[in-house]
């Protein structure tokens, strides 16, 4: 096989992983109803599994990519991947609701040490007129867990329990264990960044400000998503199959928004590219306010939504990459916490919301936090560049 062949191979076999890492961590979203049924809490309640597990992944990932650095690469990622799959196979058993918070932390370690170092493996072995485009493969796999993996766990939790939807998370995790071991080069080690050094990015200011820009936007998609079902069922009076084909639209919308972004970030660079998303995330989202809304239209809303939600990785990545790229790893991995710090604040902010203005408050709110992004991004840009 040809080198070239060899590198698309790799990036391939990362995306179908980083696809069971994405159904994994976002496989709640479509049966929050099914998990707070099964121990008797509300939709509000159990959107804090999502919170643990973004908070648990914020925390880790950085310190566990900084720690196992001069383990070479191929190692990392079997071993994370196998952390990931035991952790569901607890989540499907897990007796109670504190027990399923801890294999939700569990499986956020894993899932830190993974994403980041693909995506450094990536970036290093692409060239720069390809970077955007190769990143955005590699996370492609993320996205493509908004098509099937997100609906696909949702009708299996609300037709065969969210039990099941877990244990097929832990199947997908455990069938990628032998493909990372033969595909992954053997030897592949990067210089690593040492805990001291992880504290002085964590110090510098422009380049946290730069990292931490993941965090707000994300936070204004996530009011509404993580609230995504139990909004369907209030608002448009929606059940298993009407939230399923739903989640489906927001997938297909996850997908080109994914490859989208790739492109609009090489062709008229990173920032531009995120600054646009946020306007779109503004519009967008107070939106969602307005339910019911027809059918046709809301389908259409969800999908335009969901591409301009996803289209920021790629653009993202490359920015904070050119910052330091001696440091690429760590912000990666910080980059990567930062999606679940949105992810967490964006639940959060999404409950209390529900408690003041119930769910048609999400969208208002969500939009107000896209405002607040568009403000960190111009900030960013006129500190770092």
């Amino acid at each position: 096989m040809t080198e070239a062949g060899a590198g698309r191979r790799l990036i391939g076999v990362l995306s179908v992983a980083n696809f069971a890492i994405g159904m994994g961590a976002f496989v709640l979203i479509g049966m929050l109803v099914p998990v707070g049924d099964s121990f008797g809490i509300s939709p509000g309640r159990t959107g804090w599994l999502m919170t643990t597990y973004a908070l648990s992944y914020a925390v880790l990932s950085p310190l566990l990519v900084s720690a196992t650095g001069r383990i070479g690469r191929r190692r990392i990622l079997t071993i994370a991947m196998a952390i990931f799959a035991l952790a569901h196979v607890a989540s499907a058993v897990a007796p109670t609701e504190f027990t399923l918070h801890l294999t939700r932390i569990i499986a956020a370690a894993g899932a830190g040490m993974f994403t980041p170092v693909s995506a450094s493996v990536a970036a290093r072995l692409s060239t720069p007129q390809t970077q955007g485009k190769t990143l955005a493969w590699v996370v492609f796999g993320l996205t493509l867990a908004q098509v099937l993996g997100v609906p696909a766990g949702s009708f299996i939790a609300y037709t065969f329990g969210w039990r099941a939807a877990m244990l097929i998370v832990a199947v997908l995790a455990l069938a990628m264990l032998p493909l990372l071991w033969r595909i992954v080069p053997r030897g592949l080690n990067f210089q690593p960044v040492s805990l001291r050094e992880l504290g002085a990015i964590l110090r510098n200011g422009p380049m946290m400000l730069a990292v931490t820009f993941t965090a707000t936007f994300l936070a204004a998609v996530y009011v509404v998503y993580t609230y995504f079902a139990p909004l369907m069922e209030n608002g448009m009076g929606y059940g298993r199959d009407g939230i399923t084909a739903l989640l489906l639209m927001f997938g297909v919308g996850a997908v080109l928004g994914n490859l989208m972004g790739g492109w609009m970030a090489d062709r008229i660079g990173p920032t531009r590219t995120l600054t646009i998303l946020c306007i779109a995330q503004i519009a967008l989202l107070p939106l969602f306010s307005l339910l019911p809304l027809p059918g046709i239209v809301l389908a259409l809303l969800v999908a335009v939504w969901s591409a301009t939600g996803w289209s920021f990785l790629a653009g993202q990545q490359m920015r904070i990459i050119a910052l330091r790229i001696q440091a690429a790893p760590v912000l990666l991995a910080l980059n990567a916490a930062a999606i679940y710090i949105g992810a967490a604040l964006g639940s959060a902010v999404g409950s209390g919301a529900i408690a003041l203005g119930g769910l048609m408050a999400l969208g208002v709110t969500g939009g107000l936090l896209g405002l607040l992004a568009l403000g960190h991004i111009t900030l960013s840009r006129r500190i770092s560049g």
